[in-house]
């Protein structure tokens, strides 16, 4: 874009800042807000104090004037031109700081800070606490930071060199006005008034907070417990706040208590953040809502927008904002000036180091982002993002809302580009078909979402766009700034201000120009075509705050305050994993000719075939209605979208990606027993089925066949596997799998869904007879002495044979302790069926510990014995407690090697005497191992199957290429023929797999009462695995596993 019409643009938006600005001072002030269409002033609703949508922002303290201060200050820094507008725009930011003043005084306790309204912000409102906080309080600290100098203006410097910008000093103005604080003594007076909400068990604040009462309407909290509060008349007070409204008061509160030394702001503000997120669920995502007073979600949504989206904004922006800056002061003394002190933090521990370090902040950013791009991300037709289930991370609606156009802003902060600008694309196309962005769209129906057409000058969408031209420099980001600024000339216009859209598809207005269209819109449009503003240049951990106000906390003067020497305390936690982006990326490489990288992407087109632009006529007449964009549409159609770009940004030879649509599959099996009907637990409503059954949050247990349908998805993003993304109608997480009896299964013979055994993983299993009663662990010994096996082990130190019984027993006893307690009941004392002469024994438990182990590969690879442990399919259970069925663990007895098998041979005995041979990792290759086993006679009582126990922390030296299914384990590898000691071919190849865990399993097999094995089986469809689907092999109940 041309310099001269990028400057046309960035007066275009001054003029359309003023006409709002002035509008407001002239007919509203000192009100909250602007009624453009009217053209008078909008106050609370006395009438009706439960109309929030009002009152819980309309405070009666000149809102829209304390939201437009910081951009006045901005619009102050504008290059020379003939109408003076940086000059002008400083006069009106210090004559607006003098009128609020005027109205609200100094901020003193003296007759200097009684105003002409109030003293302070003592005004009898009941408002939303997160509104307050973002809007008012943020709202003065960055007028403040930018009247101090903090905060650059161009021409205008308050400190002289030396000066500490903690406390500045004394300011006179042209207007007459002494700037000595003015603007941070009113937030401190604004913030105090709201500490009364903290008074909450859980650490988040209650919604709403009365600016000159407290909190009388919140009877539980515990403000009250000394001196309690009668009943308020009518329905009790909501205590639901959102994710957003409770954990997105960091930046604000910490600048504040940074300012004024007072703490309690900063701790206040961190730990209602840490529980928020300390809630999260159990797949890392948080939900929209959330009882501040219980601490429990309200609904089952996990979103990017409305609900929770400045949470993930202030979890970044906190990261940037403290780093470089000390560990806040901790033991801070209150001021004995006999006057209230109010101070939730009483009611809570200190916060820890961990919690207030920036690096923490950051891991909790890292973590949201990651499970937002496991969960709710989608890359069908164009990438968006989806609203899930909390716990499931299954689809719960299919829409966008506007407020979540800010994501892709807070992504170019997080360097995370590519996503950005990807994901951007769909608010820039919606809002080329609507011209604006309505409240909600819908991904299915292609249209406006349940009526909700509105669109009240949010921010969010040229708040990215500015971002995202900050980042990659492309022109495309400057012709979809002029697409909304045209946009909103011609539809929001009014005599007295602007209005918002009402409805975006006819074009009605609202009579009310929001506080943020000063303080955000405007000035994000403003900065996106003033690319040389101070701001755009500064080098410093400054943010912008989610209502858009910068905010900076400014670095204390060398001579009044030194740096303390670096704690070498280990409880800072210091945040990198390579895993997650931790630096920007380079800017992309602009096109040749065109320049513009966006233009020429090959899915340019799939986010406006998603809106259907290239179906919209391209010679209609200009119609108010959000189906046309204006008098400068595009040529063709608009599927060329913004309507603003110009042909030829594009490029001549682009070619298009195909669109993202997985093949799909949708299996239905025969219903057989419709009336059939299956227990379940308290989720099960979710699911709504006979044949279904909930058994924890990502698992759902499929008991029949019977009448199931099932729709899956083709992924072919990492490894080509099936996705099973419904089940009987029901959506599926990305993470939620479904579980099969293998009972179920065994009959199944079709190509789209056949039951495969696992070549590469099996199920190690290996029983452990325990005594619960007593302290001391039990095996074979506790079974009568007809039952006892012969010794099972050499060279076994029998105190380690007792330590590791007793590791187990103590942790099954405590586990079983536990639930007998909680279901008051009394565990066995003696064994089943004795006699009365026969006396009373201890009772032995069963503990089954399932091991997952690789089988080997390569030309040395032996099969697996035929020998398999009952539970692998079905067979007879193991009883909890009592004799284990014969057979049932065919191999008793276990040689372990003292060493890790290649110092040389092993004794003969060992693979003539014992059916298994115990083997650490390491030292030389799996060849060289099976090497030294000694030739034997094959029989039932000789060797069987060698087991290699690997470390966890091993590396794949030495393996072959495994999957994730073997809990990160790499096959051995058997590159040579087998052989024995002497060098000749073994005759009767040894079976081999490998287990991880270390010498906590190596010492466990070594102490086992018998082993067994079975094999692992999985789904197929089309010779393709079913990634989600579990086959139950029939496990024991009462098992661990491995």
């Amino acid at each position: 874009m041309r310099p001269d019409r990028v400057r046309e643009l960035r007066q275009e938006t001054v003029d359309m800042f003023y006409h709002g600005f002035d509008s407001y001072m002239k007919i509203a002030f000192p009100e909250d807000e602007l009624r453009p269409v009217s053209c008078t002033p909008l106050s609370r609703d006395q009438k009706n104090p439960r109309n929030v949508e009002l009152n819980d922002v309309l405070g009666n303290y000149s809102l829209t004037l304390i939201d437009s201060l910081s951009t006045l200050a901005i619009l102050a820094s504008a290059p020379p031109d003939d109408r003076n507008t940086g000059p002008k725009a400083r006069r009106d930011f210090q004559d607006g700081v003098a009128a609020l003043v005027q109205q609200y005084g100094d901020g003193t306790p003296g007759p200097s800070g009684k105003g002409l309204r109030a003293h302070g912000f003592d005004v009898d409102s009941k408002v939303q606490v997160f509104e307050t906080v973002i809007r008012g309080v943020g709202g003065l600290l960055s007028a403040h930071l930018f009247a101090v100098g903090a905060l650059p203006i161009t021409g205008y410097s308050p400190r002289a060199p030396g000066d500490d910008p903690e406390d500045p000093r004394p300011v006179i103005w042209p207007n007459g006005l002494t700037y000595d604080g003015q603007l941070l003594r009113l937030a401190l007076d604004l913030a105090q008034r709201l500490l009364p909400a903290f008074y909450t068990r859980t650490g988040m604040p209650y919604p709403r907070v009365n600016l000159r009462h407290g909190i009388p309407f919140y009877a539980n909290s515990p403000l009250h417990r000394d001196s309690p509060v009668g009943a308020a008349d009518g329905p009790p007070e909501i205590t639901e706040t959102c994710s957003a409204g409770a954990g997105s008061l960091v930046l604000e509160f910490t600048v504040l208590s940074r300012l004024t030394g007072d703490p309690r702001f900063e701790q206040l503000a961190k730990r209602a953040f840490w529980a928020v997120w300390s809630r999260k669920s159990q797949i890392g995502l948080i939900g929209a809502g959330v009882d501040a007073e219980q601490g429990h979600w309200v609904g089952p949504y996990a979103v990017i927008g409305a609900g929770a989206d400045s949470f993930f904004e202030y979890a970044l922006k906190s990261h940037i904002l403290l780093s470089g800056q000390e560990l806040p002061n901790r033991t801070f003394v209150p001021p004995n000036n006999g006057g209230p002190w109010t101070d939730p933090n009483t009611l809570f521990p200190p916060l820890s180091d961990v919690q207030n370090s920036p690096d923490t902040f950051l891991e909790a950013w890292h973590h949201a982002h990651a499970a937002i791009k496991r969960h709710l991300y989608s890359a069908r037709d164009h990438p968006h993002y989806e609203n899930v289930n909390l716990w499931t991370g299954s689809l719960v609606t299919n829409w966008v809302d506007s407020l979540g156009a800010y994501y892709s802003g807070l992504l170019v902060l997080a360097g995370e580009v590519d996503e950005a600008v990807e994901t951007n694309l769909l608010y820039t196309a919606i809002w080329t078909r609507y011209a604006a962005l309505p409240e909600r769209w819908s991904i299915r129906d292609k249209t406006v979402e349940g009526g909700l057409g509105w669109w009240p000058l949010r921010p969010e969408f040229i708040e990215s766009t500015y971002h995202l031209f900050r980042a990659t420099k492309d022109p495309w980001y400057l012709y979809v700034g002029e697409m909304v600024l045209r946009d909103i000339t011609r539809r929001c216009w009014t005599p007295c201000g602007w209005a918002g859209l009402q409805n975006v598809l006819d074009g009605q207005k609202s009579d009310r120009m929001e506080s943020f269209f000063l303080g955000e819109t405007a000035k994000y449009m403003y900065l996106l075509f003033d690319d040389r503003h101070p701001l755009n240049t500064l080098d410093a951990a400054y943010v912008f705050t989610t209502e858009g106000h910068p905010l900076i906390i400014p670095s204390a003067a060398p001579r009044r305050r030194t740096r303390p020497p670096k704690s070498d305390r280990k409880d800072v936690a210091v945040y990198f994993d390579d895993a997650f982006t931790n630096s920007c990326p380079p800017r992309p490489t602009t096109t040749p000719l065109s320049g513009s990288a966006v233009a020429a992407r090959d899915d340019i087109y799939h986010a406006a075939r998603m809106l259907d632009l290239h179906l919209l006529p391209a010679s209609r007449p200009t119609v108010d209605g959000g189906q046309v964009s204006g008098q400068h549409m595009a040529r063709s159609n608009f599927t060329f979208y913004p309507w603003t770009l110009p042909p030829e940004l594009l490029p001549r030879n682009g070619t298009c990606a195909k669109i993202h649509h997985p093949e799909e599959l949708i299996l239905e099996f025969t219903s057989s027993n419709p009336g059939q009907a299956v227990g379940g637990s308290a989720f099960n409503y979710i699911l709504g089925s006979q044949n279904m059954e909930r058994l924890s949050a990502d698992r759902i247990r499929i008991s029949s066949l019977s009448g199931l349908k099932l729709t899956m998805h083709l992924d072919e993003e990492a490894e080509r596997e099936w996705q099973v993304t419904k089940v009987n109608g029901v959506p599926l997480g990305r993470d939620e799998f479904l579980v099969f009896d293998w009972s179920i299964l065994g009959e199944v013979s079709d190509p789209r869904f056949s039951l495969v055994r696992d070549a590469v993983i099996v199920k190690l299993q290996h029983l452990h007879r325990l005594d619960l009663l007593d302290n001391d662990t039990a095996s074979s010994d506790h079974a009568p002495q007809d039952e006892r096996e012969p010794s099972q082990f050499d060279a076994l130190d029998d105190a380690n044979h007792s330590a590791v019984l007793a590791d187990l027993g103590s942790l099954v006893k405590s586990i079983f302790t536990r639930v007998a307690a909680s279901l008051d009941l009394q565990l066995p004392t003696s064994l089943p069926g004795m006699g009365a002469g026969a006396g009373t024994a201890s009772l032995p438990f069963n503990l089954v510990i399932n091991q997952t182990a690789v089988t080997a590969t390569g030309i040395g690879a032996a099969p697996l014995p035929p020998v398999s442990s009952p539970n692998g399919g079905g067979g007879t259970r193991i009883p909890s407690f009592g004799p284990v069925p014969e057979g049932a663990f065919p191999w008793t007895t276990v040689y372990a090697a003292d060493d890790d098998a290649c110092s040389g041979p092993l004794p003969e005995s060992a693979p003539r005497d014992h059916q298994v041979i115990l083997i650490r990792r390491g030292g030389c290759r799996f060849s060289a191992k099976l090497a030294n086993i000694p030739a034997f006679a094959p029989s039932r009582t000789s060797l069987q199957l060698v087991v290699v126990v690997s470390d966890d922390d091993e590396h794949d030296s030495g393996g072959h290429g495994g999957g994730g299914d073997g809990a990160g384990l790499v096959r051995p590898l058997l590159d040579e023929v087998q052989r024995t000691p002497g060098g000749i071919p073994r005759r009767n190849p040894i079976a081999m797999v490998m287990v991880g865990g270390g010498e906590v399993v190596y010492q466990q097999l070594k102490v086992t009462s018998g082993l067994g094995m079975a094999r692992r089986y999985f789904i197929e469809s089309q010779g393709v695995r079913v990634r989600n689907i579990i086959v139950d092999e029939g496990d024991n109940e009462a098992s661990l596993r491995g």
